[in-house]
């Protein structure tokens, strides 16, 4: 009967325009859940990593600037994903990112130690692990061993700094590396461990002190963008496979050209 066959009828296309409405919204969401966010932090390390104002911290891509971090960007933007950038204590960055999803750190130097903590892309650049002391120093070594009984300035959470540490070296730590210059100088230590292209350039351009002798070179480390375990496997292969992309098109190359 009409009467019957009405409601009916309404409920049916009602059905169907929620049903339609339901599936155009699910289409349109599905840009939206692909393209996650990730949150990348970093910390000034000139001229892997380095804020454009001259401040130890940065809030956004922009003020980052860098060998890795200009690696970084080409291989950001080779990919669909929304992210942030920031600048921050390489201590505290390195806690904050691990087991929070999508956050990663750069550049992070690849060791056996670390191997299990993070998921890899890579690699970007690499560091020599380089023994300096001050300009005036008489200080000469044949083997790491030999600097077993000298002061050795490091930093916290420093790849270096805590490998020394754990061989039983006298290591004198600091929250930052931009100190460890002035320690060189006013003899609180008599080595400086850190990278052979960061411990010349830190020390004049945060204290216009030249001549840092680089005593021994005793490692070279590959160093990655390194994100936490839970991250998408998905997205640490979205990203490696950019990385791969911007090397074969020589992008990754004219980076590091551009910066010796």
């Amino acid at each position: 009967m009409p009467t019957e066959t009405a409601p009916v009828s309404s409920k049916l296309i009602t059905g169907i325009k929620t049903g339609l409405i339901a599936l155009t919204l699910s289409a349109i969401g599905l840009p939206v859940l692909a393209a996650e966010r990730l949150y990348i932090f970093t910390e000034n390390y000139p001229p892997y990593n380095a804020s454009e104002t001259g401040k130890g911290f940065a809030h956004n891509e922009d003020d980052i600037t860098g060998i890795c971090a200009d690696m970084v960007k080409a291989m950001l933007s080779r990919v669909d994903y929304d992210y942030v950038m920031k600048m921050r204590d390489w201590s505290y960055a390195y806690n904050w990112v691990q087991d929070r999803e999508n956050h990663g750190l750069f550049c992070t130097a690849r060791t056996d130690e670390r191997e299990d903590q993070f998921q890899w892309v890579g690699p970007l650049a690499s560091i020599k692990w380089t023994l300096f002391a001050a300009p005036d120093s008489d200080i000469t070594l044949d083997s790491l061993e030999e600097a077993k009984d000298l002061r050795i300035a490091g930093y916290k959470g420093d790849v270096m700094s805590e490998y020394l540490v754990d061989q039983g070296f006298n290591v004198v730590m600091g929250v930052s590396g931009d100190v460890n210059t002035r320690r060189l100088t006013l003899g609180q230590a008599d080595l400086w461990v850190t990278d052979g292209l960061v411990g010349p350039l830190m020390a004049e351009e945060e204290h216009g002190i030249t001549g840092l002798q680089p005593v021994l070179v005793f490692r070279e480390t590959p160093m990655y963008l390194a994100f936490s375990n839970n991250t998408d496997p998905a997205v640490i292969e979205d990203l490696q496979q950019a990385l791969d992309e911007a090397r074969e098109a020589g992008e990754i190359e004219r980076i590091a050209a551009s910066y010796e």
